[in-house]
Formats: structure tokens, sequence, C-alpha cells
């Protein structure tokens, strides 16, 4: 289960640091892509969580998953991190996600949210902690 918030720096060459509890759990190789849930973010898989995606994406019926796959298709890169745990993150994901000198980078139980750390500022002022028991309200635990 990936969880989490971490701020990091992303240097000149569009590198940025992947924390190594994230690591291990995404594996050597993963998935790094455009968000497909209406936030400008980037979004991390391992391939199992790819893999499962891509099957949910496909069961779509066709006019709806095509469009889909083409806005997730054309900005997804299978990357590897280097001997430092970083990962590179691709010229039109970066410019996509507006990331530039910083991240804020989110375990999301399955994959990660990388967030241009002012996108990510605004978008958590919004949730307070009522908003949140309400919606956790029905939850019963």
């Amino acid at each position: 289960m990936l969880y989490g918030g971490y701020q990091h720096n992303i240097d000149k060459k569009g590198r940025v640091f992947i924390p190594a509890k994230f690591r291990d759990e995404l594996g050597d190789n993963f998935m790094l892509c455009r968000g497909i849930y209406g936030k400008r973010c980037l979004c991390v898989y391992s391939m199992e969580q790819w893999e499962k995606l891509v099957e949910k994406i496909g069961s779509l019926p066709a006019s709806k998953s095509s469009v889909v796959k083409r806005f997730l298709y054309d900005g997804s890169f299978s990357v590897e991190f280097d001997t430092q745990g970083r990962v590179l993150i691709p010229a039109v994901l970066r410019e996509y996600a507006e990331l530039e000198g910083e991240a804020h980078i989110i375990g999301m139980d399955t994959n990660l949210e990388i967030w241009n750390t002012e996108l990510w500022s605004a978008e958590n002022e919004q949730y307070t902690p009522e908003m949140i028991a309400e919606i956790v309200e029905g939850l019963d635990f």
C-alpha cells in the first residue's frame, strides 16, 4: 500500500527523488503518465497496477475507451529508477503537470501522484476536516 506525502526537488534534468518506501512497492520498471482523474498531476503505477488500469479502461464502451486510451497512452512512459532513486520525468509530462523546482509526491494506495507543489496546495486547501468527515460518514469502521 502506497501512502504518505513527500516534498522533493526536481533537478535541471527533470529528475525527482522517489522515497525508498515507494520504490520498493513500484518495482524496477513502472509506468509514469498523465492523471486521468481530472487533475493536472502525474500518476505512477507499478506494472501490476498499470495492467489492472488498462483492463478496466478496456471494459468501457469502445467510444469511451478509445478517448481515454488516446489521452493516457500518448503521455505514458515505462521508466525505472537511477542508482540514486530518482526518476526522469519526460519534458512533455513536466509541462503537462507544470512541474518545475519542487514536486509533492503522494501515495494514493495503489499508485502515486506527483503534483506541482503550488497546485497541490491549492487542491488540498479546498478539503476541510468537516468535508472529509461527511464523505466517510457512511463507512462502517
